[in-house]
């Protein structure tokens, strides 16, 4: 008994979260002390107390915003529109799939083999510069769209694994009592999947915050866009990516943390 222990208990602390925090710490002194080291190799004039006007400013008129929250606000704003919309197609998608139509299965799987096996930026290419002047779409919006189309192939199968994980049972005692398959879609099977459903939606929520930067290519406003802007007036390309990098990190984090809440708060107990 002693000797199985052992095992146990090394990895109940590799596991524990001072022993997480700990190797992250580690990991990110490292990144930061690697690009220090070259920097100052390079002769690198830090500049950070050049950093906070970029958050804020304090003027005669007041409290101001600088330009990287102003490209964050864009950047959430872009990612939570592209998200709800990516939802929307993604559980369509979903619900083709599972349907008795054979058009509607066969529309579905072609649709997520041609995103699957598209690049994002060659996708974004396609929705600005092929569909954009056909359809009058600007730049946000062709974002948008290119953002919501590639994370909904995604989101989908997210929606497929949580309504195969019910067990047929419940469908069982839905048409028993005489529900349509589209009331007990609604009534019994979304939303037991839900708890299915919320790690992994987390995680695309996360994936779509860290992809919406590709946007920047076609000089969308958003907090990458920004940065670059900022670099090529100041030429602090440290300091400028560094606290992009931190801002992103930060939005995920909290994110992450708030949803981690949510699934204990409505964490089915078996």
């Amino acid at each position: 008994m002693r000797t199985r222990a052992k095992p146990l208990t090394l990895k109940k602390m590799l596991n524990s979260v001072p022993v997480s925090v700990a190797v992250y710490a580690f990991v990110m002194w490292l990144i930061i002390y690697g690009a220090y080291a070259g920097a100052q190799a390079m002769g690198y004039n830090w500049q950070w107390y050049r950093m906070p006007q970029y958050f804020y400013t304090l003027t005669d008129d007041g409290f101001q915003l600088g330009e990287i929250m102003i490209g964050l606000g864009k950047t959430i704003q872009l990612s939570i529109t592209a998200f709800a919309l990516a939802t929307l197609l993604g559980l369509l998608i979903a619900l083709l799939r599972l349907s008795d139509l054979v058009i509607g299965r066969g529309l579905s799987i072609a649709l997520l083999e041609f995103l699957r096996n598209m690049p994002l930026l060659v996708l974004l290419y396609l929705f600005y510069y092929v569909l954009g002047p056909v359809f009058s779409l600007d730049r946000y919006t062709a974002s948008v769209l290119c953002l919501a189309v590639f994370h909904a192939a995604l989101i989908s199968e997210i929606f497929r694994a949580g309504i195969n994980a019910i067990p047929k049972g419940q469908w069982e005692g839905a048409t028993s009592i005489g529900m349509s398959k589209s009331q007990a879609y609604r009534y019994i099977i979304l939303p037991q999947s839900v708890r299915f459903m919320l790690p992994p939606m987390t995680g695309e929520v996360v994936h779509l915050i860290k992809s919406s930067a590709i946007v920047s290519v076609i000089a969308v406003a958003e907090l990458t866009t920004i940065g670059r802007n900022l670099i090529s007036d100041t030429y602090m390309s440290f300091e400028i990516w560094f606290t992009i990098a931190a801002v992103y990190m930060v939005v995920t984090l909290l994110l992450s943390i708030g949803v981690s809440q949510v699934e204990k708060k409505y964490a089915v107990q078996l």
